[in-house]
C-alpha cells in the first residue's frame, strides 16, 4: 500500500491497524461534526453498520461519546476533557457558572443533564445555599421519564422516536411516577404546552423538580437544566416563578454552545 495523504495531512501508515484506525478516525468525526449516527459514520468509514454501531458504543462506554433521545453520538464528556473542547465548546464547561449562578439566584440545587437512551445522566450539579436541600446527583443515571429534566428533553423526540426508547414500554418505577407510554405522551405534550417540565416526588420522595430544555445555535435540545427541592418548599404555585429563571440559564448556556 503506498503512503497517501490522511485529512490531517500526515502521510497515512502504510500497515493500519484497522480497529484502531476506525477508533480514531471516529474520534476525529465526533471532534468536528459535534454530532454523528451510526448510518453517517458506517458511510463515512467505509464499514459495515454493525460495525460502526459497535465501535460507537464503545466510544460511548469509556466516555468518548454520548448518545441522546434520537439516537444521534455527540462528544462525550472524556473527549472533551483531552480538549475537544477547543472547537466545540464543552457543555459542563460551558453551563457550569451559569448553574452556580442560577443556584444562587433561587437558593434551590441546580442540575444539568442529558439524555443517555430512555435514560437521563447527570452531568454536572451546584448545591443550593438552604440548609435542607436536594444533594447533586452528578453522574447518576436516573429514569428519564420520572425527571424533570429528562420528561423535558423527551418532550423534543419525534413519536416514532419516543415509541423506539420503549420497545417494552416504561421501565417499572413506584407511582406518582407515570406508568405506561399512553400516559408519558399526554404528559409530554404539557410539557410543550408550557415549556418546562416538572417532576413531583416521581423519581424520589419528599423531592420536585422543574427542568427546561438547552439548546445550540441550530435550536437542537442537547441537554436540560433543572432545579430540585423539597416538596413543600416546591409547590405548584411556584413552578410559573422557577420556570423563567431556569430558561434564562438555559438560553445563556445555549449562546456558548
Amino acid at each position: 500500500m503506498s503512503n497517501t495523504l490522511d485529512p490531517a495531512g500526515g502521510p497515512e501508515p502504510a500497515y493500519p491497524v484497522s480497529s484502531a484506525d476506525n477508533v480514531l478516525r471516529l474520534l476525529r468525526l465526533l471532534h468536528e461534526d459535534g454530532r454523528l449516527r451510526v448510518a453517517d459514520a458506517a458511510d463515512r468509514l467505509g464499514v459495515a453498520r454493525s460495525t460502526a454501531h459497535r465501535l460507537l458504543v464503545t466510544l460511548r462506554h469509556h466516555g468518548f461519546a454520548s448518545q441522546d433521545g434520537r439516537r444521534v453520538y455527540r462528544p462525550g464528556p472524556a473527549l472533551a476533557g483531552l480538549g475537544a473542547g477547543r472547537a466545540n465548546p464543552d457543555l459542563r464547561t460551558v453551563a457550569h457558572r451559569h448553574l452556580q449562578a442560577l443556584a444562587r439566584r433561587t437558593g434551590e440545587t441546580v442540575h444539568l443533564m442529558a439524555l443517555e437512551g430512555n435514560g437521563v445522566r447527570f452531568l454536572d450539579g451546584v448545591d443550593g445555599t438552604y440548609a435542607l436541600r436536594v444533594g447533586t446527583r452528578i453522574g447518576l443515571l436516573m429514569a428519564a421519564h420520572t425527571t424533570s429534566g429528562g420528561k423535558a428533553l423527551l418532550a423534543e423526540l419525534p413519536g416514532e422516536d419516543l415509541r423506539r426508547l420503549y420497545p417494552r414500554g416504561l421501565p417499572r418505577a413506584d407511582p406518582p411516577a407515570i406508568g405506561d407510554l399512553t400516559q408519558l405522551r399526554r404528559a409530554l405534550v404539557a410539557v410543550r404546552r408550557r415549556g418546562y417540565a416538572t417532576n413531583v416526588e416521581e423519581s424520589e420522595p419528599g423531592i420536585s423538580a422543574v427542568g427546561v430544555c438547552v439548546r445550540d445555535g441550530t435550536g437542537q435540545a442537547v441537554a436540560a437544566v433543572a432545579m430540585a427541592a423539597p416538596t413543600t418548599r416546591c409547590p405548584r404555585r411556584r413552578w410559573p416563578d422557577l420556570a423563567p429563571e431556569l430558561q434564562l440559564a438555559a438560553v445563556a448556556i445555549g449562546a456558548e454552545l
